[in-house]
């Protein structure tokens, strides 16, 4: 049987517009029969006139899901779950199982006492770290500990597992991960720790403390294609944004907006995934743009508001919202005297590299969309 045939016309020089006819119809049913079909029946659709982005914007509010996070607690063992996470569904991409683009997202929980076991993946993936206390992840023998607000990496191929100390108390970070991406590259792969966990062969933090200082480079080498910066803290962090804020006027579309970079080449932490810490300034109100690449925004601190394709949505600390690619989208700081911080965990890093990167501004109406 003919599958169901779609032609999408478009009255314009230079774009398809073929008009149906009973012998067409009848050759493409042909044509289906051999596994091809004729260009000009879908060219339109497959080559838009700008970015169609299937994802929706979205906010996903912390204290609405907390505490269904943590009844997960009390449903499903880590050992059995393999993660205990919450993931974030974006309906129009259900289909993945992303919460915007190509990225997907969740919100792990775990109590005092619990491990995780270690695994590896083709997919790379970074935490970022919302409430708790003596939580710590291991990557390839390399010992972390979390703190709030805390950006951790754990880049594809290594081995990371995840686990809270017995006298710490119930944690709970974000996970993203690029998984939706490398398995439409249909180039995933996963594998379980054979002992299920790994030794520790290196000082607590030691990743942070050997390049995380200021500027300083150590003499050690480093081949990898990813940051050897484990863990970025929120302390220096929000420090180095403050600095920078004294010193600058910041983008009129981001306010002041600093990049987590890799310190052995000052680009992205990892290839696949770039992640910024942004702050908007008492009253701030950035103006609108759009871009290429989806976005994926953390509240780390303050509140406030953002307008996405012209719907307002409403932010406080620990809520999460994303932007789709090609949606106009612009912050504001609801605070007359304190800061709002955002970080934000994005695709650009592919958009860059395979030339896909175009932004543009909001040109009408002083900079800002209407609300819709």
């Amino acid at each position: 049987m003919a599958r169901p045939h779609e032609n999408h016309r478009e009255d314009v020089a230079g774009r398809a517009n073929v008009e149906d006819t009973p012998e067409l119809l009848a050759y493409y049913n042909d044509l289906d029969r051999f596994g091809a079909g004729a260009l000009w029946t879908v060219a339109n659709k497959i080559e838009p006139w700008e970015p169609k982005s299937e994802s929706v914007p979205m906010l996903w509010r912390y204290n609405d899901l907390r505490s269904h996070v943590l009844r997960s607690v009390e449903l499903v063992t880590p050992e059995k779950a393999g993660r205990r996470v919450i993931y974030l569904r974006n309906p129009g991409r259900d289909d993945v199982a992303a919460a915007v683009g190509w990225l997907y997202s969740g919100l792990q929980v775990m109590h005092p006492g619990e491990a995780a076991s270690a695994h590896r993946h083709s997919a790379s993936a970074v935490r970022f770290i919302l409430e708790g206390a003596g939580a710590y992840t291991v990557v390839d023998g390399h010992k972390m500990t979390l703190g709030r607000n805390d950006f951790v990496l754990t880049p594809n191929g290594t081995w990371h597992e995840h686990a809270v100390a017995a006298d710490g108390s119930p944690s709970i970070w974000q996970d993203c991960l690029d998984i939706p991406f490398v398995n439409a590259m249909e180039a995933n792969f996963y594998e379980v720790h054979p002992d299920l966990s790994q030794a520790v062969g290196f000082a607590v933090d030691d990743m942070t403390k050997t390049w995380g200082n200021a500027g300083l480079t150590p003499a050690v080498q480093w081949g990898k294609p990813y940051s050897p910066m484990f863990k970025y803290e929120w302390e220096p962090t929000y420090e180095a944004l403050s600095r920078y804020a004294a010193c600058t006027d910041g983008s009129p579309f981001d306010g002041v907006l600093m990049e987590y970079v890799n310190p052995t080449t000052n680009g992205p932490v990892m290839r696949t995934m770039g992640a910024s810490m942004q702050m908007l300034r008492p009253g701030e109100r950035t103006k609108a743009h759009r871009h290429t690449g989806s976005y994926l925004y953390t509240v780390a601190k303050g509140s406030g508001h953002s307008i996405i394709n012209g719907k307002r949505f409403d932010w406080s600390e620990r809520d999460i919202f994303c932007v789709p690619s090609w949606a106009w989208h612009e912050h504001a700081n609801a605070s007359a005297t304190e800061d709002a911080c955002l970080f934000c965990l994005s695709d650009i890093p592919v958009m860059r590299a395979l030339g896909l990167f175009r932004e543009q501004a909001f040109g009408d109406n002083g900079g800002h969309q209407p609300i819709l």
